[in-house]
């Protein structure tokens, strides 16, 4: 029976030789994760279940990386939960400060994921390793507490929704556009409990960070899960990170799918989700003058190095607006070092950026940039609710790392080309 890619790391990791949309499957799992938040909740329901041993020590990942370096005596207490834990159980990846980063910028990037893998974290945004050919979703903490004692748990398998994109980004546009405008078709309910299939020759032309970008933000249409065929570019970037090769598949032709929608990118704009839901998506051209308060540039769906360049690459002898704080977090160590090297932290210092180190930041309200009563932002984070990022009375507005850069040098929502014609101006 033909499968999709999801269909078939399913079955692989079932046992079966087949399975469909609409069943309940057991599976093992590859990886299991979880972070300051999630991980003291699993960590009870592990001890509930009077487990004394962790199902496998290399395949259970915790990451502090929500309000860390610890903001208040709760959250250190949390973290101090996960640490005694880990040492415990001699769990081998436990990654704290110096180590750590964003736990789903991290884990690929030290080669925790392969394709191919079957991976669970007490996180929504766990779908981010579907970039790589992986099954991965999240699940709440108490599932997450029983995949610590026994290595499996239960899922329904997924319908499958196939998105082809085709024809030719423009500038300035890339997989934070292209997944903004597709949540603005599908909603935030349009794909519920399916898994999204990001197809099509722009797909196939996109870096592993802009792949990543998508994948991480396919749960906002709530989806299960969101994938890529996994390929030449999936494989270089697998090199140097992990001796497991990983499991290369495809989907079938002939696999069924619940929907197969076609998207023509050749006339599409950098994409703008305003107040307060990631489908409420707008063309930058179609925004209103947003005056800003404040602008971040990091999270889990954009703190990479690729997105750090970028927005360097705008601000490069420019200065952030007076009246609008520019805060950006790097993903991970690795990636704060390496933009010290290419001189990209020194040109966001110069520009009037603050920069913090490798976490979650201002994304969840967490710490490091919480917006007060009746400010405005605009994040190239996730989502974007009601009081998402700090006061109930707070806006938050979604776009990719160049409108971000533009935006925080102009001081209102705007596009890099708009930018592009003010440096015209000043320096003719």
């Amino acid at each position: 029976m033909p499968m999709t890619i999801t269909e078939k790391i399913l079955s692989a990791h079932a046992g079966r030789e087949t399975v469909s949309p609409g069943e309940l499957i057991e599976v093992q799992v590859d990886l299991a994760l979880a972070n300051d938040i999630t991980a003291p909740l699993a960590i009870g329901v592990f001890h509930g279940l009077g487990a004394r041993e962790v199902f496998d020590r290399e395949k259970i990942a915790l990451v502090p990386d929500h309000f860390v370096p610890n903001k208040d005596i709760e959250s250190a207490q949390q973290v101090k939960l996960m640490r005694e834990f880990a040492r415990k159980h001699q769990i081998r990846h436990f990654f704290e400060l110096g180590e750590t980063g964003i736990e789903h910028v991290i884990l690929p990037e030290k080669g925790l994921i392969s394709p191919g893998d079957l991976v669970i974290g007490a996180d929504s945004h766990t779908c981010t390793y579907g970039a790589l050919g992986a099954f991965s979703t999240g699940m709440g903490s108490t599932d997450l507490g029983a995949i610590l004692a026994t290595g499996k748990t239960w899922l329904k398998v997924p319908a499958t929704i196939k998105l082809v994109y085709e024809g030719k980004l423009l500038p300035w546009v890339g997989g934070k556009d292209l997944i903004l405008h597709t949540l603005g078709l599908l909603g935030v309910a349009g794909a519920v409990y399916s898994s999204l299939e990001f197809t099509g020759e722009v797909i196939r032309g996109l870096s592993m960070s802009h792949r990543f970008t998508m994948a991480n933000m396919a749960v906002e249409a709530g989806a299960k899960n969101g994938i890529f065929e996994p390929d030449e570019i999936t494989k270089a970037y697998m090199e140097d990170r992990s001796d497991r090769p990983g499991t290369f598949l495809r989907s079938d032709p002939g696999a069924c799918y619940d929907q197969e929608i076609k998207i023509m990118v050749d006339d599409m704009e950098p994409q703008v989700a305003l107040p307060h839901s990631p489908d409420h998506v707008k063309p930058i051209s179609e925004v209103d003058s947003v005056p800003l308060d404040q602008v971040f540039l990091g999270s889990c769906t954009n703190g990479r190095l690729e997105d750090l360049r970028e927005a360097a690459r705008l601000l490069k002898g420019q200065k952030v607006a007076r009246r609008t704080r520019f805060i950006v977090i790097p993903g991970s160590p690795s990636i704060y070092k390496a933009a010290i090297k290419e001189g990209i932290i020194e040109t966001l210092l110069d520009a009037g950026a603050v920069i913090g180190p490798p976490c979650c930041g201002p994304c969840l309200g967490g710490h490091m940039g919480i917006l007060a009563e009746g400010e405005r932002a605009l994040s190239t984070s996730n989502r974007n609710f009601v009081g998402r990022m700090g006061h109930r009375k707070s806006e938050v507005y979604l776009a990719s790392p160049v409108v971000a850069a533009a935006s925080a040098v102009i001081g209102r929502i705007a596009s890099p080309e708009e930018l592009m014609v003010c440096r015209g101006r000043a320096d003719p």
